[in-house]
């Protein structure tokens, strides 16, 4: 395997990490019977913003670049908001 090779199978890795997100959200909704967006949720977007980022770095696509990042910035903070509801939920 070459060098494209690999960036190759990181970028459809990326891609089925971001893809994996949508299936637990559909899986944990059918359950609630309800739209419910799992913590999972964010980290299968968060790992597969991280690599469909790198693997945008590594093609120089400038488009592909800003989407993804400004896209890791939404899942962050969403991530954030979990995490800080849970934590002030504990102190109460």
């Amino acid at each position: 395997m070459n060098n494209e090779s690999y960036w190759l199978v990181i970028g459809f890795l990326g891609q089925g990490l971001f893809s994996a997100r949508f299936v637990v959200q559909w899986i944990k909704s059918e359950r609630e019977k309800k739209s419910v967006f799992p913590v999972a949720f964010w980290y299968f977007s968060i790992g597969g913003g991280l690599t469909l980022l790198a693997y945008a770095i590594h093609k120089q696509d400038p488009v592909f670049i800003v989407g993804q990042a400004s896209g890791l910035f939404i899942y962050l903070r969403n991530l954030y908001f979990v995490v800080y509801e849970k934590n002030a939920a504990l102190q109460t």
